[in-house]
């Protein structure tokens, strides 16, 4: 079976500095990957490049068997750096604002997703007041509200609580469990430790190791 993103000969520099050096690795469908690695590493730079944000200098990246073309949407649940919402808006507002562009979502699957990530989809409290914490819930329900079939998440348990985490990991294992393929950076090796199927450590750009 072909891997749901496999990545060959990727490169990808600022100036003099190398942020993804001939990286080739694969992710296979239906499991959890994570990517370790310090600040600079090259983890969110390898995620910009997957998701169609920024375009490498080298390589290829294909996603579902098909090689992606620099700056084009793809079918992927994306939560990079800070997720931006609308900070004088509540959290249903933000989310059907960003449903409306594909118009694939329905109300109640919107209400539902915030649900899910343990937020009320019927506060009137506007995002802007939110803690990081319910703005990390936030941006995975975003990710994750048109089901797509690869989420690509930075750092998503960042900010969240002691219940937060678990209850998020668990989340995440339901997705795995409903055929979606999840791969995410953390640095906690516990939350790697106990959601991961492999795990890539990144430094300098390159791959030093992958389990």
């Amino acid at each position: 079976m072909d891997p749901m993103v496999r990545i060959t000969n990727l490169s990808k520099s600022f100036k003099e500095t190398k942020a993804i050096d001939d990286v080739s690795i694969a992710f296979e469908r239906n499991q959890i990957h994570g990517i370790i690695g310090r600040n600079g590493s090259g983890k969110t730079v390898l995620f910009k490049c997957i998701c169609g944000f920024m375009i490498p200098d080298s390589g290829i990246i294909e996603i579902n068997g098909k090689r992606i073309s620099p700056q084009k949407a793809q079918n992927i649940g994306i939560m990079i750096d800070r997720p931006g919402f609308c900070d004088n808006m509540n959290a249903y507002k933000n989310l059907r604002m960003l449903a409306s562009i594909q118009r694939k979502v329905s109300k109640q699957q919107i209400r539902d997703n915030i649900s899910l990530v343990g937020l009320d989809p019927d506060s009137k409290k506007h995002v802007g007041k939110f803690s990081m914490g319910m703005k990390q819930r936030l941006g995975i329900a975003q990710a994750i509200m048109e089901t797509p079939p690869l989420l690509i998440l930075d750092e998503p348990l960042n900010g969240l609580d002691k219940d937060g985490v678990a209850q998020i990991r668990e989340l995440f294992l339901s997705f795995k469990e409903k055929g979606m393929t999840i791969i995410f950076s953390s640095h906690y090796e516990e939350d790697i430790d106990l959601l991961c199927d492999t795990i890539t450590v990144m430094e300098a750009g390159k791959i030093v190791s992958a389990t």
